[in-house]
C-alpha cells in the first residue's frame, strides 16, 4: 500500500514501542488506538498532504497531522499486528471550529473528514484517534475513548452541551486512501485553506483555542 506502509520501519518500531505489554490482538489495537491520539499531535494548519507527507512513515516521523494522516497511521498500525483496517471519509459540520479557521474553511462544513474502521475479529467497529486530550481540553470536547468493541465516532455535544460535529455524508471505506479523490475534493471545497503546493495554511489550533477566542 502507498500510504498505509505497514511493513515500513517506523511503523515497526511505533508498534513495538505501543503493544508490548498487550496480551491479545485487540489490547494491542486499543493501546495503539491511545498512542495514535495521543502521542501524535493533532494540527491542521501546515498539513502536508502530498503522496509523501500523507504515507504513514512520514507522518510518524513528523509527529504531527490531521485527522487523514491519523487515521493513515492508526490504519498501518492494526495491519502491522494483523488486524484488518480500513479508512472511512466522511463529509462533517464542526460547530466549534476557531473563527479563523472557518474564515479558511469557508464555513462550518469540512470535505473528507477520516476515520478508521477496525475488524475485532466479529465486526467491523469505527474508530477516531484524532484529538489528543489537550486539545478536548482547551476545546471543552471530552475526549474518544476506545475499547474495541463500540464505535468510537465524534459525540454530537461538547462537555457544556454546544453543538459539536454532524456526519453530512460518507464517501466509503477505502483499503488505501485515495489521493486524488481527497486531494482534489479538499481544493475544490476550501481553496483559501491551502497556501503553496500541497500544504494547509500556516497556523496553530492551540493558539486558537487561547482565552478570548468567541466561538
Amino acid at each position: 500500500m502507498e500510504f498505509i506502509d505497514h511493513d515500513s520501519e517506523e511503523v515497526r518500531a511505533f508498534v513495538a514501542r505501543t503493544v508490548s505489554t498487550a496480551d491479545s490482538p485487540m489490547a494491542q489495537a486499543v493501546a495503539l488506538y491511545y498512542a495514535v491520539r495521543d502521542k501524535i499531535r493533532y494540527e491542521v494548519y501546515g498539513a502536508d498532504l502530498s503522496r509523501e507527507g500523507l504515507r504513514a512513515s512520514a507522518v510518524l516521523r513528523g509527529g504531527s497531522g490531521m485527522c487523514i494522516h491519523k487515521s493513515i497511521v492508526y490504519a498501518a498500525a492494526l495491519r502491522s499486528i494483523g488486524v484488518p483496517a480500513r479508512l472511512v471519509l466522511t463529509d462533517v459540520r464542526n460547530h466549534l471550529a476557531s473563527p479563523r479557521l472557518r474564515e479558511l474553511v469557508g464555513g462550518d462544513v469540512f470535505r473528507f473528514h477520516c476515520l478508521t474502521s477496525v475488524y475485532n475479529g466479529q465486526r467491523w467497529v469505527r474508530a477516531t484517534p484524532v484529538f489528543n486530550k489537550m486539545l478536548c481540553r482547551l476545546y471543552g470536547i471530552t475526549p474518544l475513548d476506545f475499547d474495541g468493541t463500540a464505535d468510537s465516532l465524534y459525540h454530537p455535544f461538547d462537555s457544556r452541551g454546544r453543538e459539536h460535529m454532524e456526519f453530512l455524508h460518507e464517501h466509503g471505506e477505502f483499503d488505501d486512501l485515495p489521493h486524488d479523490l481527497v486531494l482534489d475534493g479538499l481544493r475544490a471545497a476550501h481553496p483559501r485553506l491551502f497556501a503553496a503546493g500541497d500544504r494547509f495554511a500556516a497556523g496553530s489550533l492551540l493558539a486558537d483555542a487561547q482565552p478570548g477566542d468567541k466561538r
